[in-house]
């Protein structure tokens, strides 16, 4: 481990004026960036703790307005996600990808909230708010998941500015399918499909370099929501992952097969 100075934030506003510093990083379950730490692929000068803000946790259901949403602070944990009734009554496939998070120790400690900005290529929350085309709530602003996942690692976020929540529109159906990878237990690739009030989304992570919609299935399904509509579709390897678990190729099969899987689990 490298040195470094570690404090806890007293409010959202405290936390936001540290993390503009250079050299500066939040950490909220610390999950992903303890263990970059550790690797040397990380060295902040000093750690910002928001584990403290109560107001960044929870979980609650908003039926004013715009229809029915799940709101999840950002400090909310997977473990909390996965054994809250309103998200199991509401999105059960939401309360399902969180409960299929890594072991008990990453659910206990692991964040929503953490795990979007973190932007994992292979993580499963992005899959969840892609495919439920969810809102992301800042300190600053609000972004919608079509405009926060930019890539490897990257997302719209600027220098210090923290995810306080997050808004998930309840869909007509949704389920979520993941092969694994049985000892990281990250998604080799994960296939999230919902029919939306704007239409179907189907959102896939761990085949490419960062979460992405399969338009070509989701025009299928759209046309016709069956398990056959999907394994109909051919998916290009072309800008996917191949590494020692699996090939690009092995990757695109594998896509409208779970989506397949995932039709057939929520029809």
């Amino acid at each position: 481990m490298t040195t470094f100075t570690y404090s806890q934030a007293a409010s959202l506003a405290e936390a936001g004026q540290r993390a503009a510093a250079p050299e500066a990083k939040l950490i909220a379950g610390g999950q992903s960036l303890l263990g970059a730490i550790k690797l040397g692929l990380a060295a902040p000068e000093a750690l910002i703790d928001l584990s403290g803000l109560a107001d960044l946790k929870g979980i609650r259901v908003n039926d004013e307005g715009r229809g029915a949403h799940v709101v999840i602070g950002a400090m909310t944990t997977h473990a909390a996600v996965a054994a809250s009734k309103e998200v199991q009554q509401a999105i059960p496939a939401l309360a399902d990808l969180a409960g299929r998070i890594g072991d008990r120790q990453v659910r206990n400690r692991g964040t929503l909230g953490g795990s979007l900005a973190n932007n994992d290529p292979a993580a499963c929350y992005p899959a969840a708010v892609l495919g439920l085309g969810a809102t992301i709530y800042t300190d600053r602003r609000s972004i919608s998941a079509d405009d926060f996942f930019l890539g490897l690692f990257e997302t719209a976020l600027q220098p210090g500015e923290i995810i306080s929540s997050v808004s998930f529109p309840v869909p007509a159906k949704a389920s979520w399918q993941k092969f694994k990878q049985p000892a990281s237990r990250f998604s080799l690739v994960g296939v999230f499909v919902a029919q939306t009030a704007a239409g179907v989304r189907v959102a896939v992570t761990g085949a490419a370099a960062g979460v992405f919609r399969a338009t070509e299935l989701e025009a299928a399904l759209s046309a016709k929501w069956s398990q056959a509509a999907t394994l109909a579709v051919s998916i290009s390897p072309e800008q996917l992952s191949s590494d020692l678990h699996g090939s690009a190729a092995y990757r695109a099969a594998l896509i409208p097969v779970l989506a397949g899987r995932a039709v057939a689990a929520c029809s």
